[in-house]
Parts: structure tokens; sequence; C-alpha cells
């Protein structure tokens, strides 16, 4: 649970990079994402990196839309991968 609540405000502090006006309907999709996968077996570790790393590509492909720098999300594939 602790390495989800990382990721989250991780994407989010990632969401605060791109264009004002696109912001809350990112904030607004990462927290209905993580809210909807809340039910995932915390034991199922297959699972959790699945959407760990989903969570991951996703950023990156919403920062390259925006033309963020995708070196941004270094920090949240470090904390992807960490066991």
């Amino acid at each position: 649970m602790e390495k989800a609540l990382r990721i989250y405000a991780e994407v989010l502090r990632l969401v605060r990079r791109l264009p004002k006006d696109s912001r809350p309907y990112y904030a607004k999709y990462a927290r209905e994402n993580f809210v909807n996968y809340r039910e995932v077996d915390a034991n199922d570790a297959k699972s959790l990196e699945e959407l760990f790393h989903r969570a991951y590509n996703h950023s990156v492909w919403v920062l390259n839309k925006y033309s963020v720098n995708g070196s941004a999300a270094d920090k949240l594939k470090e904390i992807c991968n960490s066991s």
C-alpha cells in the first residue's frame, strides 16, 4: 500500500508539470484510476507490478503528449521498479 501511495503522489507531482488547463483532468484521471484499483489483492505481486508499470508508461505518454521531458518521470520509474 505504501508503494502505491508513493506512486500516486509522484504521478500528482508530474501532473503539475503539465499545462494549467490540462492539470485538473489528469489529476482527476489519476485519482479515479488509483481508486478503481484499490481492490487489487496486496499479496498479488504480479498484478501490482503490472499496475505500477502501467502507471509509469501512461505518465510518460502524457508527458510526451505535452512535450514535457520524459526524464521528469525518472523518480516514478525508480519507485515503480523498487521492491
